[in-house]
């Protein structure tokens, strides 16, 4: 777990090199590169109707027309400069807003515009075996009749929204841009509940393991879970005040309806805080509960090897006073008197032995 934590540490080190001296605005992509090649999924619906369309290249698109009321555009991979450019320019949007989607180290903000507002957020999916919280960035932008969706791969965190329009389940279709931006977003944050959940799971295992005193890497781990618990909630405290200052904004981005399913969104973001809190909480105890069963350990082989010396006192003294070089010593002449010295010091060694199981050391040295 420990050398995974440091690769994915390195990897991450993407220089802003390539930004220094070019205009604000400038498409420069910052991050790593996730899809081999960017693929658009359209879905053009309204109430009524619905069609969708894939497909992998700008030629592609240009072929294609809308046809209904709404229209919500999912981009794959934002590596690609001209591809942003070529989006940007159909949909007329700043190209400061480009140049923050192709900068995929963003932190969770809300800019509003004067036709549409521009969102970026970061999702999470949890790596069971390698325990590791890995996170994207979406970015996501709503007009009056319009949605884009950009994703640095697919994760399939949006299945279940593309499910509901297909099949037209619930007011999806009939709801607008901005009941779409707010199914888009719950799915992001309910994504924040499974990881937490998952993350916490195996942080109550560490702590089990610790107090069996069954840990190995005690230190790496306690560290590592707690790079991945701040690195969720740098994520999701900005959210907070993403969706605070989303429900301030006019109506023309949010009707009276969608407003009220956008404030249990923030709720939920507020609950995965408190649950982040708490898992910090808990990881800071995890450290004080392993240096304390490294303190426990210490004392009882610090006290074994006592009780071992004590042991073992008797027989240096009793050879050390009959090896002196004297000429005249008590039983230097004795042919038993090596057996008598014997045993004084088994006798001696028998009664610390009943003076140490009186005082009962053992349960001292468990405790």
């Amino acid at each position: 777990m420990h050398k995974q934590s440091e690769r994915k540490t390195r990897r991450r080190r993407t220089p802003y090199a390539s930004k220094i001296g070019l205009a604000p605005g400038s498409i420069v992509h910052i991050g790593d590169v996730k899809v081999d090649q960017t693929s658009f999924c359209v879905f053009d619906y309204d109430a009524s109707a619905l069609r969708e369309i894939s497909f992998s290249t700008l030629d592609e698109s240009r072929q294609q027309k809308r046809e209904n009321r709404w229209i919500w555009l999912n981009v794959h991979g934002v590596h690609e400069p001209a591809v942003m450019e070529e989006i940007g320019r159909r949909f007329n949007l700043h190209p400061l807003v480009l140049e923050d989607i192709a900068n995929t180290h963003q932190r969770p903000k809300l800019d509003d515009y004067e036709h549409y507002a521009f969102i970026v957020l970061r999702s999470f999916r949890y790596d069971e075996t390698q325990h590791d919280a890995c996170s994207d960035q979406v970015s996501l932008i709503v007009g009056e009749d319009f949605v884009l969706s950009f994703q640095e791969r697919s994760s399939g965190l949006f299945d279940p929204i593309r499910n509901r329009l297909r099949k037209s389940i619930g007011s999806l279709r009939s709801g607008g841009p901005d009941a779409l931006l707010h199914a888009l977003i719950d799915a992001v944050v309910d994504q924040y509940f499974v990881v937490v959940e998952s993350l916490a799971n195996d942080i109550e295992d560490l702590e089990d393991s610790l107090i069996a005193g069954t840990g190995k890497h005690s230190i790496e781990d306690i560290n590592h879970f707690k790079r991945e618990t701040l690195e969720i909630r740098r994520a999701v405290w900005p959210l907070r005040e993403v969706l605070g200052s989303l429900l301030r904004m006019p109506g023309a981005v949010l009707n009276k309806d969608t407003e009220l399913y956008f404030r249990d969104v923030y709720d939920h973001a507020v609950h995965v805080i408190e649950q982040l809190d708490s898992l910090r909480e808990l990881i800071g105890g995890l450290m004080d509960i392993h240096l304390s069963s490294v303190s426990n350990r210490l004392n009882a082989e610090v006290r074994m090897l006592t009780v071992i010396t004590t042991l073992f006192a008797p027989a240096t003294l009793l050879t050390g006073f009959f090896g002196m070089n004297f000429h005249y010593l008590p039983l230097l002449e004795d042919h038993e008197g090596w057996l008598i010295v014997l045993i004084m010091i088994a006798v001696a060694g028998a009664g610390l032995i009943l003076a140490l199981f009186w005082r009962r050391w053992w349960v001292r040295t468990n405790a």
